[in-house]
C-alpha cells in the first residue's frame, strides 16, 4: 500500500477501463469533503479507508460513529506506536465513564458561543415544541453556570428550583445582563408563572439528565481530556455513540456537544500562526444527527483553523435548510453514490451536463460521481469506483489493549462518579444506585443487601425491620427545594411540580398544632379559612 503523507487515496478511475488510483491532497482536504448516497452503497468503507490512512500516517483525527461498528473496527487497526494517542469515548461502557464537561474552563470570549451551541443542540431535539421563552431562560441558565466554578449541565435543573444554589451562582455572575435576569426578573415571577416557564425546560433537559449514561459523562466537574490538546497533539478521538446501546437522543446530544466543543477548541488556535496549525480531521457519519445551526458556522469558518470535515449521510432532506445551504456553499469535494429521485433532481445541478438524473439514480454499489478539489480548483465531474478495504495487513488486533489504556488514562470508576454526583445533588446516600445495562436505575437499601447476603450464605434472615419512615421508600430521585414558609432547604422524594407548596418538618409540625388549637375552639372558621390562615401565619413567622 502506497503511503504518501500528502495524498489520501480513496478511489480509482473507471473511464474506458483505465484503472488508476487517485486521492485528495492535504491542502484540498481543508475545503471539506461531502459524501452522500443511499445505505449500503459503500460510504462507510470509504470513510474507513480514509481515517485508517490518517491514523497510520500519524495524523490527528476524530470519528463520530452513531452506529458503533466502525468505531469498534478502527480499534483493531491502531498501530502499536499510536495506542497511547487513542481516546475511546464509549458512553455504553457504564463501569468506566469518561468525563466531558462542556462548561469547564471556558474563556470569556467563548461563553456566548458555548451557550449558543448548547441551545442549538437542545433546539434541534425539540424543534416542534420550541419557544422563545424556553430559549431565553435556558440561555440565561447556561450563561450563569459558565461563571460559576465547578458547574456542569446538571446545574441547569438545579438553578431553576433550588433557591440556595441559585443565590450562590448569582453571586458569581459577571455579565450584568445575565445577573439582572436572575435578580430582577426571575425572582419576581409568582409560583404559577414559574411553573409555566420552567416546566418545558424540566421536561426537555430533564429527560436527558435523568439517564445515568449521560449524567455520569456530563455530570463530572473535571473533564478527563482537553480537546485543544487533542487537536494540537494529533490525538485519535474515537466516539462510539451506538444508538442501539445508548439511545438516539443521547447519541445526538453527546455527538453535537463534542462537535461544537471541537470547533471552539479549533477556533482557540487563533493564538498560533496559521502556518503552524496542525491539520485535524473530523469524520462525521450520518452527520444529519449532529447538524445543529452552529454546524453552518463550522463549515464556513473551520478551514482557517485547520479543522477539516469529512461528512457522510443518506439524503439532503435530512438536513435543515441553513445547514444544507452551508454544505453546498462551502464544500470543496463532492462525492455522490446512488441517490433517490428527489436528491438526483437537486444534485444534477452540480453534475450537469456530464451526468443526468438517470445516471445518479442508477449508479452501481461502490461506484461514484464526484467533483474533486485539485489544487484549490473544483474539477469537472467524473466517474470512479471506490477502493476496497486497503489496510487489512495493518490489523494489529489491538482492541483490548486500546480500551485498557484509554480507560486507565481517561475514565473514572462508576462508583466514584455516582458518589460525587449524589453528594452534589443531595440525594440519599444510604441507598445504593444499581445501574443496569439497559440504562435503568434501581435503588438497593442496606437491609436489601443484608437479606441477599444472608440468603447467599444460607444463614437465617435478619430480624424484620420496623416499618420504614416515609422518606425511606424506594424512589428514583430525591430533590432539594426551599420550604414555602421559612425557606429552609428541604429534601423531598417527589418531583417539585410547583402546583403545591413544600414545607419542612418544623413548619408541618407547627401547622398541625395550630389546626388542633383552632379545631378545639367553638368559633373555628371553615376549612378553607383555616388553610388560608395556615399559609399566612407561617409566612409571617
Amino acid at each position: 500500500m502506497e503511503n504518501n503523507s500528502e495524498i489520501t487515496l480513496f478511489a480509482e478511475t473507471n473511464f474506458r477501463n483505465q484503472k488508476k488510483r487517485f486521492g485528495i491532497k492535504r491542502d484540498d482536504r481543508r475545503r471539506h469533503v461531502y459524501i452522500i448516497g443511499k445505505t449500503g452503497m459503500g460510504k462507510t468503507t470509504l470513510l474507513e479507508n480514509m481515517i485508517l490512512s490518517d491514523i497510520i500516517k500519524g495524523e490527528g483525527c476524530c470519528y463520530v460513529d452513531p452506529h458503533g461498528d466502525t468505531a469498534e473496527k478502527i480499534l483493531d487497526f491502531i498501530p502499536p506506536n499510536r495506542i497511547n494517542d487513542v481516546i475511546y469515548f464509549n458512553p455504553a461502557d457504564i463501569e468506566f465513564p469518561i468525563a466531558f464537561n462542556i462548561l469547564e474552563a471556558v474563556d470569556e470570549k467563548s461563553k456566548h458561543l458555548i451557550a449558543s451551541g448548547l441551545v442549538g443542540v437542545f433546539k434541534k431535539q425539540f424543534a416542534e415544541s420550541w419557544g422563545p421563552r424556553l430559549e431565553y431562560i435556558l440561555r440565561n441558565a447556561i450563561l450563569a453556570l459558565l461563571d460559576y466554578p465547578g458547574s456542569t449541565l446538571l446545574g441547569i435543573m438545579r438553578i431553576l428550583v433550588d433557591k440556595v444554589y441559585r443565590e450562590k451562582v448569582v453571586e458569581k455572575i459577571k455579565d450584568p445582563v445575565v445577573k439582572s435576569f436572575w435578580v430582577n426578573e426571575y425572582t419576581k415571577w409568582n409560583d404559577r408563572v414559574l411553573q409555566e416557564v420552567i416546566s418545558p425546560i424540566q421536561n426537555k433537559v430533564g429527560q436527558f439528565l435523568s439517564n445515568f449514561l449521560i449524567r455520569n459523562v456530563v455530570g463530572q466537574v473535571k473533564s478527563t481530556f482537553d480537546l485543544r490538546e487533542v487537536i494540537d497533539n494529533k490525538k485519535i478521538l474515537i466516539m462510539n455513540l451506538s444508538k442501539g446501546r445508548i439511545g438516539e437522543d443521547t447519541m445526538q446530544l453527546l455527538g453535537s456537544m463534542i462537535v461544537t466543543k471541537l470547533y471552539l477548541a479549533a477556533m482557540s488556535r487563533v493564538d498560533v500562526p496559521e502556518k503552524e496549525r496542525q491539520d485535524f480531521y473530523l469524520y462525521v457519519d450520518e452527520f444529519q444527527n449532529f447538524a445543529t445551526d452552529s454546524f453552518a458556522d463550522i463549515l464556513s469558518e473551520a478551514r482557517k483553523y485547520r479543522l477539516n470535515l469529512i461528512m457522510a449521510h443518506q439524503f439532503i432532506e435530512q438536513l435543515p435548510e441553513n445547514v444544507a445551504a452551508a454544505v453546498f456553499g462551502n464544500i470543496g469535494t463532492l462525492i455522490c453514490f446512488r441517490v433517490g429521485a428527489a436528491d438526483a433532481e437537486k444534485l444534477v445541478k452540480e453534475f450537469t451536463p456530464i451526468f443526468l438524473e438517470e445516471d445518479l439514480v442508477n449508479l452501481p454499489a461502490f461506484s461514484i460521481y464526484l467533483k474533486l478539489m485539485i489544487d484549490g480548483i473544483s474539477s469537472d465531474p467524473f466517474s470512479a469506483d471506490t477502493l476496497p478495504p486497503l489496510f487489512d495487513e495493518y490489523r494489529s488486533k489491538s482492541t483490548a489493549k486500546v480500551i485498557k489504556v484509554s480507560r486507565e488514562r481517561y475514565a473514572n470508576s462508576r462508583e466514584s462518579v455516582e458518589d460525587k454526583i449524589n453528594r452534589w445533588s443531595g440525594m440519599d446516600l444510604s441507598e445504593k444506585m444499581v445501574a443496569t445495562s439497559e440504562g435503568k436505575i434501581d435503588f438497593e437499601s442496606e437491609r436489601d443487601r443484608q437479606v441477599k447476603k444472608h440468603k447467599k450464605s444460607g444463614e437465617a434472615k435478619p430480624e424484620k425491620d420496623k416499618p420504614r419512615p416515609r422518606t425511606e421508600k424506594k424512589y428514583e430521585n430525591n430533590y432539594i427545594v426551599d420550604c414555602f414558609a421559612c425557606g429552609t432547604p428541604t429534601e423531598i422524594n417527589f418531583f417539585p411540580d410547583g402546583k403545591r407548596p413544600v414545607f419542612c418538618q418544623d413548619c408541618l409540625a407547627k401547622n398541625r398544632k395550630e389546626r388542633q388549637i383552632l379545631s378545639a375552639q367553638p368559633s373555628a372558621k371553615p376549612t378553607e379559612d383555616i388553610k388560608t390562615l395556615k399559609l399566612s401565619d407561617l409566612k409571617k413567622e
